[in-house]
């Protein structure tokens, strides 16, 4: 009897101590991303910068004609505004969130498509510049932020 109390205590304390070293090595130390062997800087474009904007709206014409054989394209964009900055948490990539509004020619008057884009840095050409990732409301035609756009947002 005194053999089973002690072989149960034995075990009961090697699975807390099991337990106890499997949190630890999951627990890992956050990195910030300015730190790292390539450190990143967190310098990214605003929502508003001029060449963000005209890289969607370039990619936004160039997907529509290509894909859709539409002759689509963004006319303007108001409303600028961020929504999220770093929400991955500070060891991941840089990223700016944010929206917009466009207007889209050959649609109604007065209409204006929610543009939901990401600014990331280094995930641009060859790493180099910043990456823009965007999705523009009810063009999503292949579902690839379904649904609509939620998948781009933060």
């Amino acid at each position: 009897m005194v053999m089973r109390m002690k072989v149960l205590v034995a075990a009961l304390l090697g699975l807390g101590s099991l337990a106890a070293l499997t949190s630890a090595v999951a627990a890992r130390p956050i990195l910030p991303a300015e730190q790292r062997d390539r450190p990143y800087t967190g310098n990214l474009p605003s929502c508003a910068d001029s060449d963000v904007l005209a890289t969607i709206s370039s990619r936004f014409q160039q997907k529509e004609s290509e894909y859709w054989n539409s002759d689509r394209h963004i006319i303007a964009f108001s409303h600028m505004r961020q929504s999220g900055y770093r929400t991955n948490g500070a060891d991941y990539i840089p990223r700016r969130y944010c929206t917009a509004w466009a207007q889209i020619d050959n649609d109604r008057p007065h209409h204006h498509h929610l543009v939901v884009y990401s600014i990331g840095e280094g995930l641009g050409w060859l790493g180099y510049t910043y990456g823009v990732n965007w999705c523009v409301t009810g063009y999503d035609r292949n579902y690839a932020y379904a649904p609509w756009c939620h998948a781009a947002r933060h």
